[in-house]
């Protein structure tokens, strides 16, 4: 497939006050069809999925080249640059976590390209630094995964990234001194060090032997390391021979009395848990079935606390006797909120949950019985309550989009939260506001949606909009903070971020009601999101830009076929664009749940009805769409981007430019340098206000 069949140039008018032709690079195609349940699918850029072939090189710095050459032509694009400097520059700190005589926190001092991990002895020590990422590589892409302190506090494990990959290798440090430790893991991927005695186990596969960022993922197995001594004489704690698309996680109870598996399955909702006492060989079975969502939290004696879906759509919280592990006893009921988070610390049950996507926290007894609410500062998403057992105290942390994270530390005798931390930013936020609207869907669905803007904005349909959503993996949107939403409201922006269905946000049957065969829900609750935006005048199709990543990138690849008329801008980031072949690559068997995939007719048809690389179509005029994705995304791999855009190119029509930027000594996104993160972000801000005809000032 690596031959020349012929190539061709797509000259397209970039739209914008200095309007030029685009000699976009000439992307050849060769023959390949694919026959799925008696419909032909072409597929002639294919070899594009070769990434680490010399043409697909060749290829990427052509496109690289023309993408550089129109966004240096954007006059304030290194305005935009520098003002994303300034906003980002700021002290950034993360809660506390207590180990031993220590606390352990994370900090950024503002254009540090990875936080670093910081200890005090007590909470008046002097802050010394433990652990510095910034100094594994000159350009800042070495980045620091999984971290887990051992049970005894002596000892910290913990994972690095290199170029934005998804493997990790694994090495540990002596808590006391800081010394590292000679244990060096490789190869282990989507892994959390559980320690267990002298040593932890950890998830890892076998060495790839070739396309080391493409190759399938499979036959995932833990492993136990002895601290000292080599990976070679790791001991296989588990492993499946007859099921290839499964995942596993082990974690271990503070006091190392228990030990719990649990295992996924690509094309399975839910999960399966064993368990096991520490002396004892073999795992009992406590789930047995898939299709809900089950996690252990920690054993209250000799039962285990556990949180599930079952039978609760919204989730509730249970105590299981192993001895009778079908028979749950109800400790904290499903309620019309979601419960999205639980700990047992200090002997109490701290429980947050989601209204409408924002955040309310609650602390009951062992038995669940409420003592109070923890009082929060308002609308906003709150993160942390993390301990051990003896714990009198947790920290926590809340944040809203006007509201930058803000540290509290809660006392759980008295009952009470005092202010810990308040993040001191270098601009006033005085002059934004959040609201929050309820809007229909196609199919009468009320979805909720933030908005954020200036206090002063006009709902005269011309105010420049960006919608962002994601819509899957049963993952919520809540309020957060981000120096580059400022960013875009200063220039008079408006901020949208719909709730749609795929997400977490009203439980189990709204995640379920944006998979699979009701996947277009999600794009019909996005594009009603935007077609409400313009019904009520806070902006017009013209002024609308589209983002979205990963997941969210699919989305937004979606609507642009479904609705090229809807926005003027689209911003697709590390999108799934080939729904027929996704599942071929790395981890993606494991999104088959989420999506299903080709190899089934009935899922075939509606993954082909909305795939976004098969729905484009040639003399459609398709909106400014930059596509971004990264030659190191193992993840989603970035032939998806590299095929989608080399198809768009050719069918676009009208004067609207379609880019790819794509990254070098990057991944999916997860430990990228703070420095690609101001570039790919000033770049994103440029090519929009341009195309949206905003005059940055």
């Amino acid at each position: 497939m690596k031959y020349l069949v012929f190539a061709f140039v797509v000259t397209l008018t970039i739209a914008g006050p200095a309007s030029s032709q685009i000699a976009y690079p000439p992307t050849r195609t060769v023959p390949q069809v694919d026959t799925y349940f008696g419909t032909q699918v072409s597929d002639p850029y294919r070899w594009l999925e070769n990434v680490d072939s010399a043409d697909v090189h060749a290829w990427v710095e052509a496109e690289n080249t023309v993408t550089e050459q129109q966004l240096s032509q954007i006059p304030y694009r290194e305005k935009l640059r520098k003002r994303l400097e300034q906003l980002y520059n700021y002290p950034r700190i993360s809660a506390p976590h207590k180990v031993g005589d220590y606390y352990f926190f994370f900090k950024n001092n503002g254009l540090q390209n990875q936080s670093v991990m910081y200890r005090q002895r007590g909470l008046d020590g002097a802050p010394e630094v433990f652990l510095d990422p910034n100094t594994l590589s000159a350009d800042g892409t070495a980045s620091l995964g999984a971290t887990s302190f051992s049970h005894d506090d002596r000892y910290l494990a913990y994972s690095i990234h290199k170029s934005g990959s998804d493997w990790e290798e694994i090495f540990v440090r002596d808590v006391a001194t800081g010394r590292q430790l000679p244990d060096r893991l490789q190869w282990a991927r989507y892994s959390s060090p559980e320690w267990f005695r002298n040593g932890f186990f950890y998830e890892r596969y076998d060495a790839p032997r070739s396309g080391q960022y493409t190759a399938s993922s499979e036959f995932q197995k833990i492993y136990y390391h002895r601290l000292g001594t080599l990976q070679s004489e790791d001991v296989l704690v588990y492993q499946d021979s007859t099921h290839k698309d499964r995942v596993f996680g082990i974690n271990a109870t503070e006091d190392e009395k228990y030990i719990f598996l649990y295992i996924n399955q690509g094309g399975e909702i839910g999960n399966l848990i064993s368990w096991k006492r520490a002396d004892e060989t073999e795992f009992h079975p406590l789930v047995t079935e898939f299709g809900y969502n089950c996690n252990v939290v920690d054993a209250i004696g000799d039962k285990f606390l556990m949180v599930t879906d079952e039978d609760a759509p919204t989730n509730r919280a249970v105590l299981i006797d192993p001895a009778r592990p079908h028979e749950y006893e109800t400790i904290l009921p499903a309620k019309a909120e979601t419960l999205d988070g639980l700990g047992y610390v200090g002997g109490k049950i701290i429980a947050s949950y989601m209204k409408d996507a924002a955040n309310h926290a609650y602390v009951y007894d062992s038995r669940g019985h409420l003592e109070n609410e923890v009082t929060l500062p308002g609308f906003g998403t709150v993160s942390g309550f993390d301990g051990k057992r003896a714990d009198t105290e947790v920290f926590y942390t809340f944040a809203g989009f006007t509201a930058p994270p803000t540290i509290y530390r809660y006392n759980l005798n008295t009952k009470s939260s005092t202010l810990f931390h308040k993040t001191d930013l270098p601009f006033n936020l005085d002059d934004f506001v959040t609201e929050q609207v309820f809007y229909t869907s196609k199919d009468g669905t009320r979805v909720p949606m933030f908005i954020v803007h200036k206090k002063d904005m006009v709902r005269n349909g011309q105010n420049p909009t960006k919608l962002y959503a994601y819509g899957g993996f049963d993952i919520s949107l809540t309020p957060h903070f981000s120096p580059s939403i400022i960013a875009f409201i200063e220039q008079g922006g408006i901020y949208a971020q719909p709730n749609i269905r795929g997400g977490g946000e009203y439980g189990k049957a709204w995640h379920e009601g944006g998979m699979k065969l009701h996947k277009q829900n999600v794009f019909d609750d996005f594009i009603a999101a935007a077609d409400y935006l313009v019904a009520q005048h806070y902006t017009s199709h013209n002024k609308l830009a589209i983002e979205g990543g990963s997941n969210g990138g699919l989305l937004i690849g979606a609507v642009m076929c479904q609705r090229p008329d809807l926005a003027q801008v689209a911003l697709p980031e590390v999108g799934v664009m080939d729904m027929l072949r996704y599942q071929k690559f790395t981890i993606g068997w494991g999104w088959a749940s989420e999506y299903g995939t080709s190899d089934d007719s009935l899922d075939f048809s509606n993954l082909y009805r909305y795939s976004p690389l098969h729905n484009l179509r040639a003399g459609v005029q398709y909106p400014a769409t930059l596509v971004s994705t990264a030659d190191h995304d193992d993840r989603v791999v970035p032939g998806h981007s590299f095929k989608f855009i080399a198809t768009l190119q050719h069918d676009q029509a009208g004067p609207n430019p379609v880019l790819i930027e794509i990254e070098t000594k990057a991944g999916h996104g997860g430990g990228k340098p703070l420095t690609k993160i101001l570039n790919e972000t000033a770049d994103q801000l440029a090519f929009t206000f341009y195309h949206l005809g905003v005059n940055v000032e």
